[in-house]
């Protein structure tokens, strides 16, 4: 299997070819946005984050950051900073530079401020953009394809059809050499044993019994017992009744394959194949560490409905049921409650879902892209001072 990418300069291979706008401080984020409305072809995002992290949350946060803004799907990037901040424009392009990501810098204080700062930013982008055009789309191996398999607004049906689905599509994708992370590490919960069965080898095990044991004492810790407050409302009124049953159904995204590697958020797989992701459920900031980690597509299941996107990355929305569809279908890309409906089988949609795969990898907009979703977020994982 193929499908129509762009090969990097440093051997990575991207889905889209984009050229991000990213401020590196929420204090630059008009900045950053003023320049991507004026220079048509470029992305950009906002977010709360670049000031005041310390210690192990400013690394969480330099990794998330540098890794979005090196995904295969940035063709450049350029990085907007205030010039007093932690997370300085220089600090993310280090790491950038490591991965051999083309990129600019500017600071709003060194350049005099707003004005100055928009028009010398615009003249880069300008010159990013003119490099991005030059490359063109190539015939790619599926094995270069990373897929992020993620869920949202779960129902009863998502363990039955959607997830499962999606769970062949992930094993036909590993079987070919490619590779599928999964996260939500929160609805792992109850699922423990299922999973870590699973595993590779003794050191996968163990670090799948830690992470899940970690994100269920973090949240005791807060006085909490997640098992009392998930199903969520909507999960609940879409006839979920346990966390065990939600979480069950949630892993059923990652297929059967053998789990061969545990990163941390944001951090890319060493290995092929099945990965999990220590990550959290929120569903935007799942989907940021997943791209964050390499992931050029991502994969949506969802019962209840969510219209989310991603500026650098597709995602693909598949419903769990054909009343969701029919009532969000500019929303959604793939019908999976014709399994429920039974004109179609899992392994059936599970070839639909690959399909789409390969056909959004060369070029294909989903529905996210068509409406202009592109949420933003980084989970923080210490107080901001």
């Amino acid at each position: 299997m193929k499908f129509l990418g762009y090969r990097r300069s440093n051997g990575a291979v991207g889905v889209r070819n984009h050229v991000l706008i990213f401020p590196t401080t929420v204090c630059a984020s008009t900045v950053a946005q003023i320049i991507s409305r004026e220079v048509a072809g470029t992305v950009s995002v906002t977010h709360r984050h670049g000031c005041g992290h310390l210690g192990e949350e400013k690394e969480h946060m330099v990794r998330t950051m540098a890794g979005f803004c090196r995904n295969p799907n940035v063709a450049g990037v350029l990085l907007v900073g205030l010039g007093c901040e932690l997370l300085t424009p220089e600090l993310i392009a280090d790491e950038l530079a490591k991965a051999g990501q083309r990129f600019e810098t500017i600071s709003i204080q060194a350049l005099g401020g707003t004005t100055h700062s928009v028009a010398e930013g615009k003249k880069l982008a300008k010159q990013l953009l003119a490099e991005a055009a030059a490359a063109r789309p190539e015939p790619v191996d599926v094995s270069e394809l990373t897929m992020g398999a993620s869920c949202g607004g779960s129902d009863a049906a998502s363990g039955f059809t959607a997830n499962p689905a999606l769970g062949a599509a992930s094993d036909r994708l590993v079987a070919a050499g490619g590779t599928v992370i999964i996260s939500e590490v929160p609805e792992m919960l109850g699922a423990e044993r299922a999973l870590a069965r699973r595993a590779a080898d003794d050191e996968v095990r163990n670090r799948i019994w830690s992470m899940i044991s970690a994100t269920d004492a973090s949240i005791k810790s807060m006085g909490v017992d997640v098992r009392g407050t998930d199903p969520s409302p909507g999960n609940i009124a879409g006839g979920l009744t346990t966390l065990e049953e939600k979480s069950l159904g949630a892993i059923l995204k990652g297929g059967t394959a053998p789990i061969v590697q545990v990163v941390r958020y944001a951090e890319k797989p060493a290995q092929k194949g099945l990965v999990i992701m220590d990550g959290p459920a929120h569903d935007v900031a799942c989907n940021c560490g997943l791209i964050a980690a390499g992931a050029q597509v991502i994969v949506f299941t969802t019962g209840r409905g969510t219209p989310i996107g991603s500026p650098i990355a597709p995602v693909i929305k598949v419903s769990s049921n054909s009343t969701l569809y029919q009532r969000m279908r500019e929303n959604i890309d793939i019908d999976a409650g014709t399994i429920m409906d039974g004109t179609e089988s899992i392994p059936s949609v599970g070839e639909q879902i690959l399909t789409e795969i390969i056909n959004v990898a060369s070029g294909k907009l989903t529905r996210a892209e068509i409406l202009g979703h592109n949420e933003f977020a980084i989970p923080t994982i210490m107080p901001t001072m």
